[in-house]
């Protein structure tokens, strides 16, 4: 069992920064792959980054790629989404999840066993 709890999330302005954790409960993180994704209202979930178990495979949607960096620290139990160069397309509810696999990443989301709660990322057009 991994219970998933995100913060960092807030207001930005197009063009701004801001960094959101995932903390993890339980021993085992550094055997789960880890993945955000968001859910912007009446759209579907979507992708937007993976991480590997071990940090040494990342994977992005492609309309983040070079504005968004994921990363995690195993030793700390979490995970981590860095996001730059904010648009206002970015504004959704973030989430992460875990995916009890050593080895490999995915964008699949039912791949993901564990959610958290969501963090609100609010960027105004």
């Amino acid at each position: 069992q991994v219970q998933l709890v995100e913060s960092g999330g807030g207001l930005a302005q197009a063009g701004d920064s801001l960094r959101l954790s995932c903390a993890a409960s339980g021993r085992t993180f550094s055997r789960y792959a880890m993945g955000w994704f968001r859910q912007a209202p009446g759209k579907e979930r979507e992708f937007v980054a993976a991480i590997s178990a071990n940090g040494g495979r990342k994977y992005y949607a492609d309309f983040v790629k070079g504005r968004f960096t994921i990363s995690r620290d195993n030793a700390k139990n979490t995970m981590y989404l860095q996001m730059n160069s904010l648009k206002s397309e970015d504004a959704a509810i973030y989430y992460c999840a875990a995916a009890a696999r050593s080895y490999g990443i995915s964008d699949i989301g039912p791949e993901y066993e564990y959610w958290g709660q969501g963090t609100q990322v609010t960027v105004p057009s």
